[in-house]
């Protein structure tokens, strides 16, 4: 047995009384807040084979479309994308609190909250970099090339001119909090240009070196640079900063809102002036050498991104003389499996992930990532799927510390959440109002804000689902401090269930159940459907988490027990007798589209798992959702893809998940579902007109992950959908798996020769392959290795 780390330590917590009375744990979510000194660590040295987890590129990134060809970097709060032009680098920056719009706590004449810029709000860009060098076009420069390392959280690009040998570098750092952009050469060569930096909205700024301005929402925002060089000279000229003779040249920039997660203080910090800590974070990180910088952002980034390592075999020579964006075209045009460029597909959603969820609010539809003011779907943060497949990679992957931006956010929204619910869910002009006329508790739209607010359609299953990632949260680290947390938001979505389902007596029996009040599997067939599947099964996960929520802390026993009752009433779906296939609705027949995007009915497949094909649910079920998935089909946009692959894992099915991988990372060609060339995955939202929607860069990485590793709490079962294309030989390290345990794991020939079984919180479970299982039994922190696994 091996004693391992004991688990992360969690924020302090704060208590807030709602205004339905409820007590929530509110979670102290630094955004732009001032920040110790940190330590500069030594160099740490590069794992092997970290140099296949580079993904690299002949050409820079066009001005038009940085969407699709930018390459991002992140810390967390602030997102970048960049160009790597050698003559005019630019940087798209964002600040993921920087939003449009407000609390939007009406209900227009439709029953709706409003959903525009100004009401709603949307995400959208702070501020632009230019560093500009005019004699360096790339007409005038050969051998460009740039590169993302994953392993190092590093951008780069270089190039020869005259002779001389021009490189850059750049990235986000989380411990300085800013973003370092370093220009170096090799053979007597110098830089002489321009540093720009400006706002997006119009703003007038007066001083080279920084900006602040005001949204028409109140929200405070800045920006501000630093340069300093080695030889040479800069100096401020105007709204600019020149330089001229410089071997080396470092800029440094810094960006902020006085945005802060509390709805008693209307999510603002008024005290906070974003332009000035601006200033003091660029002036103290100009202050450190070029080297100490790179070194404590790549530590800081490796502490996290070393806690997963993946191989899924090895790939060709000729295959690896390629550069990504032909890689891809590659692999679509040939159809033969790069499983070397399949793990760094992977990869790149967990460089995604920590490079824009740590210490701020959680992932949106596009990350940290924008090239315009005016992201679709405002940018925003949906609840029937998108914020929630946000998240399913983050735990498989190893991040359990990048979902607490996920939690936190839900926690700081909840006192609004349960205002808005308790004001405006019965208003008889929401179409999905209780028949009962009781409300209690809490739940969302559609579309959340971060202001506290909603838009769209009211979406009365949300709070089921964003309780159900929540809660999944908690199975995969047994954290105590965690489900305390999100106690209150179990309890309140809860209480809205308790009076909102309805009695019915089931046709043809004297049988009563309990069915959800009309509502709308997302996002098709009727709106005003009784008892439909989709809140069926979240409701019945719901309430048996809070059971289990209840007895573990302690609390609340006789309301636990009035819940547990009311899940064994709750109608579960049946087979329809007509198509063969797991009804959506109460109904046999079939009220929607039969290929739709969302895979609403099978969501106890996944992300749930109450249907499963081991035997322990009824054959006829497992068959009907089968039948369902297969009549679903296999081509759709990359997050549906993504969807479809993890149930097709679920069913054991590798040839099908596997294939909806590869469909994923077709190449995108005018704007068609795929991959672009800086493997942003792209939405086609209509001919010609693609656009880039973020879930599937880790919806894509937890089917692979599930494909190698299926969990639940008391059982881990290895390779459970292990497809050819990786069955010579690979291993992973630090996959999470529900119920507590961390697994390293390698296999050869199909079958694993070897697990390693880490406890985070679990104490015992099931390790099955093929017909065969043995019991693990361990205390926290200790492991044990497993051989033989396929005897």
């Amino acid at each position: 047995m091996n004693t391992s780390p004991n688990e992360p330590s969690r924020r302090t917590l704060l208590s807030l009384a709602t205004t339905a009375g409820l007590t929530a744990a509110i979670g102290t979510l630094p955004t732009f807040t001032a920040s110790a000194a940190p330590a500069r660590p030594a160099e740490a040295p590069l794992p092997a084979g970290a140099s296949r987890q580079q993904l690299w590129w002949q050409a820079p990134g066009d001005e038009g479309s940085l969407i699709e060809q930018g390459l991002p970097i992140g810390n967390g709060r602030l997102g970048a994308l960049a160009s790597n032009d050698p003559g005019r680098e630019l940087l798209m920056i964002t600040d993921v609190t920087m939003w449009t719009g407000g609390l939007n706590d009406t209900l227009d004449n439709d029953g709706q909250f409003p959903y525009g810029r100004a009401d709603f709000g949307s995400f959208t860009l702070l501020a632009k970099l230019t560093v500009d060098i005019p004699d360096h076009d790339l007409g005038a420069v050969s051998g460009y090339r740039r590169t993302l390392d994953l392993a190092q959280s590093l951008v780069t690009s270089s190039y020869v001119r005259s002779g001389v040998t021009y490189r850059r570098e750049m990235y986000a750092s989380h411990p300085d909090d800013v973003i370092v952009l370093h220009f170096t050469q090799s053979g007597g060569g110098r830089y002489t240009g321009s540093i720009t930096l400006t706002g997006t909205h119009g703003e007038n700024p007066t001083a080279a070196e920084s900006f602040g301005a005001t949204l028409a929402n109140g929200l405070r925002y800045g920006a501000a640079v630093k340069a300093r060089s080695n030889g040479g000279k800069v100096s401020v000229n105007g709204t600019r900063i020149d330089f001229s003779g410089c071997k080396e040249l470092t800029v440094v920039v810094s960006a902020g809102t006085n945005y802060a997660p509390d709805a008693e203080k209307n999510y603002r910090n008024p005290s906070l002036d974003p332009e000035k800590l601006a200033r003091t974070k660029v002036r103290d990180a100009a202050a450190e050498s070029a080297d100490a910088l790179r070194r404590t952002h790549v530590a800081d980034y490796r502490a996290l991104y070393g806690q997963l390592d993946l191989s899924l075999g090895t790939s060709t020579a000729d295959q690896r003389e390629l550069d990504t964006w032909e890689r891809l075209h590659a692999r679509e045009r040939d159809d033969v499996p790069d499983p070397e460029l399949e793990a760094a597909y992977l990869q790149f959603g967990r460089y995604l992930t920590i490079s824009g969820s740590r210490d701020s609010l959680p992932l949106n539809l596009q990350g940290v990532w924008l090239d315009g003011n005016d992201p679709d779907w405002m940018g925003d943060y949906h609840t029937d799927i998108n914020i929630q497949m946000n998240y399913w990679m983050t735990d498989r992957a190893g991040l359990p510390q990048c979902f607490d931006a996920f939690t936190d956010y839900c926690l700081d929204q909840l006192p609004s959440w349960t205002k808005l619910t308790k004001d405006h869910f019965n208003d008889p002009r929401n179409r999905f109002r209780n028949s009962s006329g009781k409300i209690a508790g809490w739940t969302v739209a559609f579309s959340t804000n971060i202001h506290g607010g909603l838009g769209w359609w009211w979406h009365p299953t949300g709070n089921a689902w964003l309780c159900a990632s929540l809660w999944e949260h908690y199975e995969f680290t047994q954290s105590r401090t965690h489900l305390a947390k999100i106690y209150p938001l179990l309890k309140g979505a809860c209480e809205f269930w308790e009076s909102r389902l309805l009695t019915t007596t089931l046709p043809g029996t004297s049988q009563e159940v309990l069915i959800a009040d009309s509502d709308w599997s997302p996002e098709h067939g009727p709106q005003d459907a009784k008892g439909m599947t989709y809140a069926q099964e979240l409701v019945w996960m719901l309430f048996g988490s809070f059971c289990v929520a209840a007895a573990e802390l302690k609390r609340d026993s006789g309301y636990a027990d009035t819940i547990a009752s009311m899940r064994k009433r709750l109608y579960l779906p049946q087979v329809s007798p007509t198509s063969g296939w797991l009804e959506e609705w109460m109904s046999p027949d079939n009220l929607g589209e039969t290929t739709h995007r969302h895979l609403s009915p099978l969501i106890n497949l996944f992300p749930g798992d109450r249907i499963r094909p081991d035997g322990s649910t009824p054959k006829e079920i497992v068959d009907g959702a089968t039948a369902l998935l297969t009549a679903r089909g296999m081509e759709s946009f990359g997050w549906a893809n993504a969807w479809r692959s993890l149930c097709w894992a679920r069913l054991k099915d590798a040839d099908k998940a596997y294939q909806l991988i590869v469909n994923n990372l077709r190449p995108s060609v005018d704007g068609s579902n795929g991959t672009a060339f800086n493997l942003f995955d792209i939405y086609e939202v209509e001919k010609g007109r693609g656009i880039f929607q973020a879930e599937a860069n880790w919806g894509t990485p937890a089917a692979m992950l599930e494909m190698l590793l299926y969990s639940r709490p008391g059982h881990l079962e290895l390779l459970p959908a292990l497809p050819d294309a990786w069955a010579e030989s690979g291993s992973v390290t630090g996959v999470g798996a529900r119920g507590g345990f961390v697994v390293d794991l390698s296999w050869k020939d199909g079958k694993p020769t070897e697990a390693r079984i880490r406890s985070v919180g679990g104490r015992t479970t099931t390790v099955a392959y093929g017909g065969t299982s043995r019991t693990v039994k361990l205390t926290p922190g200790q492991s044990v290795t497993l051989k033989d696994l396929a005897r």
